[in-house]
């Protein structure tokens, strides 16, 4: 009986750029032992923030991925129940909102509703709402957003020491996903492309 041949997908960037990919993920997420900075924020918080750039980036591969591993985590962690994928989304679904694009009437009214709902947010992760919406606003580049997270996370974080960990950490975290949503959500497309002059990659 004849073995069905497997197609193996060879990668479009390459072995060698998938490879350094693939160690940045590691200094992002889960460390590289004796390599990697210390971390601040948890494992699980990084997570979460990787999450949320998925659902903002509208990448199914991210925050699919990021799912399994948060669900892996919290069991590991034996976290306490709370609906954090319905949680994540209206986090995600605030911070669509762009200061520019809004009155000054409505802007006032998103701060309210949003320092109300980060408030509600606390009781299941304290910080989370701001950590993403630092990153949020890293990703986009929206300095008002910026600002406000920031001076929620200071805050949050007395020492300047921890303070700047978390900045880091959550730095990173934008950086590697900026790098995966793209390419990501665009593969596919560059492998339907190639495919008309009879390239397969």
């Amino acid at each position: 009986m004849a073995v069905p041949a497997v197609v193996v997908l060879e990668s479009i960037q390459g072995q060698p750029f998938n490879d350094v990919l693939n160690e940045l993920h590691a200094h992002t997420f889960s460390g590289a032992p004796g390599e990697s900075d210390p971390f601040t924020l948890s494992e699980l918080e990084r997570e979460y923030s990787a999450y949320a750039l998925g659902l903002y980036y509208q990448c199914e591969h991210c925050h699919q991925h990021h799912a399994r591993v948060i669900d892996r985590l919290r069991i590991k962690l034996g976290a306490p129940d709370w609906a954090w994928k319905e949680e994540l989304l209206k986090v995600v679904l605030f911070l669509r909102t762009n200061r520019a694009n809004v009155s000054t009437m409505e802007w006032d009214g998103w701060m309210v509703a949003w320092k109300r709902f980060a408030n509600r947010l606390d009781r299941y992760e304290h910080g989370l709402a701001c950590v993403i919406a630092y990153a949020i606003g890293i990703a986009r580049a929206d300095e008002h957003l910026m600002d406000i997270a920031f001076e929620s996370l200071k805050s949050h974080h007395d020492d300047n020491a921890t303070l700047l960990g978390v900045i880091r950490d959550i730095d990173r975290v934008v950086v590697f996903m900026k790098a995966a949503t793209s390419k990501n959500r665009t593969d596919s497309i560059v492998r339907r492309q190639l495919v008309t002059r009879g390239i397969h990659v």
